[in-house]
């Protein structure tokens, strides 16, 4: 369990993601990375679920991303997703993409879902809503980069979710966010 933040405002893209690694009860590693940057940084990619799983559809996402096109992002991850729930082998994957670059923010799931939120907040994982709130609110009543929202409410998060700890990375893309 896990829990990924993305955040988008202005042409700049910012995803975090907490360290914890729980097998069954236990909490198993406290620093994983769980948020990549792809294509030379221009994309940002984070993961939710079995770290295998994540990290094999990683590189087919970024394999996709690799063709092109008018929206490579958007165009790779309808890609993707076509590929994860038609493939019998990919299906079984279990695991969330969470990808973003200086244009747009999207969930990718093995049902076939490609979602762009409404508000550039995007979360999912244990701590997913969590943070989703934390996020809204820091954004709506605070002056913050990106970057800063995204830490404060990770850490608002790994307070509440037992499977969110206080090891966060955080990767931007983009232009820097302006409070």
């Amino acid at each position: 369990m896990t829990t990924i933040l993305a955040l988008h405002r202005d042409g700049h893209a910012v995803i975090g993601g907490d360290g914890q690694v729980t097998l069954g009860h236990g909490i198993q590693k406290h620093g994983a990375v769980k948020v990549r940057s792809l294509a030379d940084g221009r994309v940002l990619a984070g993961f939710a679920g079995g770290a295998a799983d994540a990290l094999t559809l990683m590189e087919r996402f970024e394999s996709h991303l690799g063709r092109g096109g008018d929206a490579p992002l958007r165009k790779a991850a309808v890609e993707l997703a076509r590929e994860w729930r038609s493939d019998r082998r990919l299906r079984r994957l279990e695991a969330v993409l969470v990808v973003a670059d200086a244009s747009e923010l999207l969930l990718v799931t093995g049902t076939g879902d490609v979602i762009a939120p409404d508000d550039g907040v995007l979360a999912t994982g244990s701590g997913g809503n969590v943070a989703l709130g934390a996020a809204r609110a820091l954004l709506r009543h605070a002056e913050l980069p990106l970057e800063e929202v995204c830490r404060a409410a990770l850490a608002i998060t790994g307070e509440i979710d037992l499977y969110t700890n206080d090891h966060v990375t955080v990767l931007s893309t983009g232009a820097r966010s302006a409070p």
